[in-house]
């Protein structure tokens, strides 16, 4: 058997009751910025996709639970389906112009 060079001493450990035995992972809070400190782009996008259309909202900088909670409400304004992936809201079919509309009501700037 080989020995394996493991920089965490505790990747073999299995189960302990020891509460110091594990370190505490700390995740980093992402502040959301402003709507207005945001710069948004609205693009449509077919490639990859069977020739059927998509609207991605891209450039949206702050935490998943906010970007999630902005693309649940696009896709309810739109009525249609998509996805939140990799940090771009994806809205199934062609609604830049009201996505558009509705982020500047929302007070989000939008980028080319």
């Amino acid at each position: 058997m080989s020995k394996k060079n493991n920089a965490n001493p505790f990747s073999s450990l299995v189960y302990s009751t020891n509460p110091d035995a594990m370190p505490e992972h700390q995740e980093e809070e992402v502040n959301t910025l402003p709507p207005s400190a945001q710069k948004l782009r609205v693009v449509i996008d077919k490639k990859q996709r069977k020739g059927k259309t998509v609207t991605l909202v891209e450039r949206f900088e702050g935490s998943t639970a906010d970007l999630e909670t902005l693309g649940k409400t696009l896709k309810t304004k739109c009525g249609t389906g998509g996805n939140v992936k990799d940090g771009v809201i994806l809205i199934q079919g062609d609604f830049r112009e009201k996505i558009i509309a509705w982020l500047i009501e929302m007070g989000y700037k939008q980028t080319k």
